[in-house]
């Protein structure tokens, strides 16, 4: 078999760039260059401006002066408590009651007792503490005492009228003060009497 030596295939640039996959480069003009230069140059510019700005803010940020760091709050300890319910009343106990007082016998001791039959005047409504003298008014030959309640009511009174909570009876009036007696317990199973007066209200 004879072989033929076949020429060489010529490859233009266009071919290679096609084969190689690469694209050409064109050559630029003098003017075309100069200009994109320019704005290349225009363009680093203004991103080095920019880190200017920058270093020049994480330079002022070092230079502040740093604040001191506080200290941290002291941590108190608590001592542990021991609850010790020797002695104490149980909480979950009802409370005892405090036995009442013997009734006050009437038939024991001096003989002094308050009338319970009679009926109450309205005086005795209100505790001796509640009432308060302010004037006296002469009617029949008699001096009246005025008398005001807590309630702002007033009221008249005269010798043998009763008054406050502990049988209190008018025994006296005069122009500054009405004289009470009063009877109360003594001891257990007796009663005694006891002066009391309310001065006038200036």
């Amino acid at each position: 078999m004879e072989y033929r030596k076949l020429p060489a295939p010529s490859i233009t640039r266009t071919g290679l760039q096609r084969h190689t996959g690469f694209l050409q480069i064109a050559t630029l003009s003098p003017s075309l260059a100069v200009i994109t230069c320019l704005v290349v140059t225009t363009l680093l510019t203004g991103c080095s401006d920019d880190f200017s700005d920058l270093n020049r803010y994480i330079s002022e940020v070092k230079a502040r002066p740093k604040e001191p760091i506080k200290p941290l709050p002291e941590i108190k300890v608590i001592e542990p408590f021991m609850f010790k319910p020797e002695g104490l009343r149980d909480p979950f106990k009802p409370l005892e009651q405090p036995e009442q007082a013997e009734d006050v016998d009437a038939s024991k001791g001096s003989g002094i007792k308050p009338d319970t039959t009679r009926r109450k005047e309205e005086l005795e409504a209100f505790p001796l503490d509640g009432l308060r003298m302010v004037g006296t008014v002469n009617m029949k030959s008699s001096l009246w005492g005025l008398v005001k309640a807590s309630d702002g009511t007033i009221y008249r009174v005269k010798v043998g009228n009763y008054m406050g909570k502990n049988y209190g009876k008018i025994i006296r009036i005069v122009s500054d003060k009405i004289e009470l007696m009063e009877i109360v317990p003594d001891k257990p199973g007796t009663w005694r009497e006891q002066p009391v007066s309310i001065a006038l209200t200036e």
